[in-house]
C-alpha cells in the first residue's frame, strides 16, 4: 500500500523559494514563512545571519526584487485577490514596509530598475485612467513620485533602456496584433519601429535593449512558424536571427548582467533545452547541467558575473537551489523548496502525445499511481488555464496529489497552448468550446483506448480556462465524465467578455479575434457558452470561486450554480471571501484540496486523507 502524501506537504507553504542575489553579490534574499505567512528574508553570503525583513501577516509575499542600490528590496501585494497591486519597499535590514503607490484602487507595476540610476525606479500606475498605466519616476529614499510619461498614446506596455529612459511603447492594433513605437530620447516623436501581425502575437515579444541601448532583442515568428530570438537595430531597422527552432518558440533568455547581451536561450518541447550563444559560458552550462539530474535554470547572477544562482526542476522532487562560483567552479547546495517531499512516494511525469481527430499532434504529460498496474484506472484530466499557456515537465503538486490518491492524471497541451509555434496556438482561435475542447475529449478517449483509463470513472478538473473546459466537457460530452471540478471558470462568454478588468480593455481586439466579438457575434458566443447547455450536465459538479476575482467575476460561477440547482442537478459550491483568481492563502488551499479530494473520492473511488 502506497502511503498518502499529506496535503499540507504538497500544498502548504514552501520551506524556502525564489532566492535572489543582491547586485553586489554580498547578500542573498529568499521567500520563506514567518509565523505561517510567506515573507522576504535576507542573509549575508557566507554567514548564518538569516533575518526576516518584511511584515506581511495576510496573503504572503510571492514576488519581489532587489533595487540596484543594494539596500532596498521591492515587492508587490494586493488585497484579498483584487489584483490592484501596490509596490512596497523595505531595506535589507528590515524595518517599516513603505507603500510607494499609496492610492486606493489603483494597480501599479514595476517597469525599470537599473544600475545606472540606483536611487530611482520606474513604476506604472493607472491612477489617471484605470485602463492605462502612466510611467512615474520614484525616489527610493523619499518615496517622491514624478510623472515621467503620460499615456496619451494608449500603450499597454513600456520598455526603458538601461539609462531608465522610456524608449519603446507597445500598442494594440485593431486586428489583434501589436505596434511597437520607438523614440531616441524623451524629446523625440514616437515613430513606428515594428509591427507584430495578429498571427504572430502569441509567439513574438519585446525582450529589452542590449548594453548599447540601440540593439533591441525580441522573439519573433514573422516569416517562420516558431518564435526566434532576434536582434533588431533600432537605427537601421535591420534584424538578425540569433537562434530558433522550427517546432518550439524561444522561451527564457539568459543575458549578461553587465553587457545585457544574450548568452543562451531555451526552448521547451517535452523538456527544457538550452542553446548556448556565447561560448564564454559554455563550460559553465556544461558543468552545471551535469551536476544534478533535472532541468537547469540560471536564475540570478551578481554584477561581477562570478556568483550565480541556479535551480534544478525535476518531476520526482522539489526544486533544488544551488550557488555557483565561476572562478573556482564550485557548486554548493543552498536549499530545497520543499525538503519534506524527499521521502514521499513521488511518481514520474511522463511526456505523451496523440493525434487529434483532425490530425494535429497533441502533447501532454501523464502521471500514474505507484504500486498498481496502469490498467483501467480512475482518471482525472487536469486542464491548464490561460488558455494561452501550457503545462511543463517538472514537479506538479496537483499531478502528484492525484496520482498518490490512485488516479491517472493526464495534462493536455491542447491547441491554443503556447510554446509550440504560431500554427498550433492560432489553431485555437475561436475554438473555445470547439476544437480546443475536442482535443481534450480526444485525450480522454485516447487514454481509454490505451486501456489506462476506466471509461466509467474519468473526471475533468481545471481552473480559469481549465474551469471553462470542465463546464464545456460536462455539457458537450456528458456521457464521458463521471464528475467535474470547476475552479474560477467562465460559464458565459458574453458576461465574461463584458466584465473584464479595465486594464484588459485595450486588448479587446485580441480577445475578439481569439474568442469571438461580443458586439457582433453574440449568437456564436452563446453557442459556445456552457450556461446555455446546462440541461445537458448529468455528472456531479464542484464549483469553486474567489469572491474578489477581477478576471472571472463570481457571477460566472453563481449563474451556473443557480441554473443547476433550479434543475435539480448535483452541484457543490465553495467560495472564499478573501481570494481572487486562485488561492494565495495556505489555509484556503487546505480547505479547497480537502473538499476536492473528498468530492473525487465520492465519485471516482480514490483515496482520501481524513
Amino acid at each position: 500500500m502506497v502511503p498518502l502524501i499529506p496535503r499540507d506537504v504538497l500544498f502548504g507553504n514552501p520551506s524556502r523559494v525564489a532566492p535572489q542575489l543582491s547586485p553586489d553579490g554580498k547578500r542573498l534574499a529568499y521567500i520563506a514563512p514567518d509565523d505561517g505567512v510567506l515573507n522576504v528574508w535576507v542573509r549575508t553570503i557566507g554567514q548564518e545571519d538569516d533575518r526576516v525583513i518584511t511584515r506581511d501577516r495576510d496573503r504572503g509575499i510571492r514576488d519581489y526584487t532587489w533595487a540596484e542600490d543594494n539596500v532596498h528590496l521591492l515587492y508587490v501585494q494586493d488585497k484579498d485577490g483584487d489584483e490592484n497591486w501596490h509596490v512596497f519597499k523595505v531595506t535589507e535590514k528590515g524595518g517599516d514596509d513603505v507603500d510607494l503607490t499609496p492610492i486606493e484602487g489603483i494597480q501599479a507595476r514595476i517597469f525599470g530598475v537599473e544600475k545606472s540610476h540606483p536611487e530611482t525606479i520606474l513604476l506604472g500606475m493607472n491612477d489617471r485612467d484605470p485602463q492605462l498605466h502612466d510611467i512615474h519616476r520614484v525616489d527610493l529614499a523619499t518615496g517622491a513620485s514624478t510623472l515621467l510619461v503620460e499615456n496619451e498614446i494608449r500603450a499597454i506596455d513600456w520598455t526603458p533602456d538601461h539609462e531608465l529612459t522610456v524608449r519603446l511603447a507597445t500598442l494594440p492594433t485593431p486586428d489583434g496584433g501589436f505596434l511597437v513605437l520607438h523614440r531616441a530620447n524623451p524629446e523625440a516623436e514616437w515613430t513606428e519601429l515594428l509591427t507584430i501581425a495578429s498571427e504572430d502575437a502569441m509567439s513574438s515579444q519585446v525582450l529589452g535593449f542590449g548594453g548599447d541601448n540601440r540593439t533591441l532583442y525580441i522573439t519573433s515568428s514573422d516569416g517562420v512558424n516558431a518564435g526566434e530570438l532576434r536582434a533588431l537595430d533600432t537605427v537601421t531597422g535591420e534584424t538578425t536571427t540569433l537562434a530558433g527552432d522550427p517546432a518550439a518558440d524561444a522561451h527564457d533568455i539568459l543575458t549578461h548582467p553587465e553587457t545585457h547581451e544574450p548568452q543562451a536561450v531555451t526552448f521547451w518541447k517535452e523538456r527544457k533545452t538550452m542553446v548556448v550563444l556565447d561560448e564564454a559560458i559554455g563550460k559553465d552550462i556544461e558543468r552545471l547541467t551535469a551536476f544534478l539530474d533535472g532541468d537547469l535554470h540560471v536564475i540570478d547572477r551578481d554584477r561581477d558575473d562570478r556568483q550565480w544562482l541556479v535551480a534544478y526542476t525535476m518531476d520526482r522532487g522539489a526544486v533544488r537551489y544551488c550557488g555557483y562560483d565561476r572562478e573556482s567552479g564550485e557548486i554548493s547546495f543552498l536549499f530545497s523548496a520543499r525538503p519534506e517531499l524527499d521521502d514521499q512516494p513521488l511518481v514520474a511525469m511522463k511526456p505523451i502525445r496523440y493525434r487529434s481527430r483532425d490530425g494535429l499532434t497533441i502533447n501532454g504529460y501523464l502521471s500514474l499511481p505507484a504500486g498498481v498496474a496502469p490498467k483501467n484506472l480512475p482518471t482525472v484530466l487536469n486542464i491548464h488555464g490561460g488558455p494561452w499557456h501550457r503545462d511543463y515537465w517538472g514537479l506538479h503538486p496537483e499531478a502528484q496529489w492525484l496520482a498518490n490518491r490512485g488516479y491517472a492524471c493526464l495534462q493536455i497541451n491542447f491547441r491554443g497552448s503556447t510554446g509550440y509555434g504560431k500554427e498550433f496556438v492560432n489553431a485555437g482561435d475561436r475554438e473555445w468550446g470547439g476544437r480546443m475542447q475536442d482535443d481534450i475529449t480526444d485525450g480522454a478517449k485516447w487514454l481509454i483506448e490505451q486501456g489506462i483509463a476506466d471509461p466509467e470513472k474519468t473526471a475533468i478538473y481545471g481552473g480559469s480556462y481549465g474551469g471553462f473546459a470542465v463546464l464545456s466537457g460536462l455539457t458537450k460530452t456528458p456521457d464521458l465524465f463521471a464528475c467535474g471540478v470547476d475552479i474560477v471558470g467562465p460559464s458565459n462568454l458574453i458576461t465574461f467578455s463584458n466584465s473584464i478588468p479595465p486594464y484588459w480593455e485595450p486588448l479587446r481586439a485580441l480577445f475578439s479575434r481569439r474568442v469571438g466579438d461580443v458586439e457582433t457575434e453574440q449568437e456564436f458566443l452563446k453557442s459556445r457558452s456552457p450556461i446555455n447547455s446546462v440541461d445537458r450536465i448529468e455528472a456531479p459538479l464542484l464549483i469553486v470561486q474567489g469572491r474578489n476575482d477581477p478576471r472571472v467575476k463570481r457571477e460566472e460561477s453563481l449563474q451556473i450554480r443557480d441554473a443547476l440547482i433550479e434543475r435539480g442537478k448535483t452541484v457543490e459550491f465553495l467560495e472564499f471571501d478573501d481570494e481572487g483568481h486562485g488561492f494565495a492563502k495556505p489555509e484556503n488551499r487546505m480547505i479547497f484540496y480537502a473538499r476536492a479530494e473528498k468530492f473525487l473520492s465520492d465519485h471516482l473511488g480514490g483515496e482520501f486523507e481524513e
